[in-house]
C-alpha cells in the first residue's frame, strides 16, 4: 500500500502555483497560523467553480478574506457575502478587499454566523432576493450542523454546498472514546453532521479526502430544515 503522503504530494506537485498579490496574503496569513484553505482543497474548490458558474457564494468563515477572494478571482461576475465572527479579522479582510479592489463583489458581515443567517434569511424573503447557487463553509466545526440547517432554506435548487476540515486530521475515523476529551463535542458532532449530509433525502454527498477532508453536496431539492417540503 502506498503512503497517502507521498501520493498527496505527488498530485499537488500538479498543482498551479498563485502570483502576485493573492500568493502573498495567502503567505502572510500561513506564516501567522491564519487558518487558510490548504492547496489541494483550493484546487477541488477552484474546479468547482468552474463547472458551476455561480452567480451568488456564501461563506462562513472569512478569516483574512483570502477564500473569499480567491473564490472572486476564479469568477468575475459572481457576488459574494462572507460571515465572520471575529471582529479584527473582519476588519482586516475588509481591508484586503478594498486593497485588492473587490469591495464591490465581496460583503463581510461580521458577528456570529447562526445570528446572521437567520438575518439573511429575513432579508432574503424580505428583498425576494435568489437563492445561493454555492455555500463555502469553514468555521466552527462543531457549528456545522446548526449552519446547515440556517442554510438550506437561503440555497437555490442545484446549489453546492462545500464544507471543508470534515476528517479534522484524522482524528474522526477513531472512536469517541479514543478521541482526546476536550475534543470529543466536536468529534461527536462532526460525525453527526457527516451523517445527516449522506442520510437527508434532496442532498447527494461526497466525501473526499483532500486537505483536511472537504464534504461536497449537491441540493437536489428545495429543503428546508433538513426535512424535503
Amino acid at each position: 500500500m502506498q503512503d497517502y503522503d507521498r501520493i498527496r504530494s505527488f498530485i499537488m506537485s500538479y498543482g498551479k502555483e498563485e502570483q502576485g498579490k493573492l500568493s502573498k496574503l495567502y503567505r502572510d496569513a500561513v506564516s501567522r497560523a491564519v487558518p487558510v484553505i490548504r492547496p489541494d482543497t483550493k484546487e477541488l474548490l477552484r474546479l468547482l467553480l468552474l463547472m458551476n458558474k455561480p452567480e451568488r457564494i456564501l461563506e462562513i468563515g472569512t478569516a483574512v478574506g483570502y477564500s473569499a477572494l480567491f473564490m472572486a478571482s476564479c469568477l468575475p461576475e459572481v457576488r459574494i457575502t462572507t460571515l465572520e465572527l471575529d471582529p479584527e479579522r473582519a476588519r482586516e479582510a475588509e481591508e484586503h478587499i478594498r486593497e485588492f479592489g473587490e469591495e464591490g463583489r465581496i460583503e463581510v458581515l461580521q458577528g456570529d454566523a447562526a445570528e446572521l443567517l437567520r438575518k439573511e434569511a429575513d432579508r432574503t424573503a424580505e428583498e425576494k432576493a435568489p437563492g445561493y447557487d454555492l455555500v463555502f463553509i469553514d468555521a466552527a466545526k462543531a457549528q456545522y450542523g446548526e449552519y446547515l440547517t440556517l442554510v438550506l432554506p437561503l440555497v437555490s435548487e442545484g446549489a453546492v454546498i462545500i464544507s471543508d476540515n470534515v476528517l479534522q486530521d484524522g482524528s474522526i475515523l477513531e472512536s469517541h472514546f479514543l478521541v482526546e476529551k476536550r475534543d470529543r463535542t466536536i468529534h461527536d458532532r462532526m460525525r453527526e453532521y457527516l451523517k445527516r449530509l449522506t442520510d437527508t433525502e434532496g442532498l447527494t454527498t461526497s466525501i473526499l479526502p483532500v486537505g483536511d477532508g472537504v464534504a461536497v453536496t449537491l441540493v437536489e431539492g428545495k429543503i428546508l430544515s433538513g426535512t424535503k417540503e
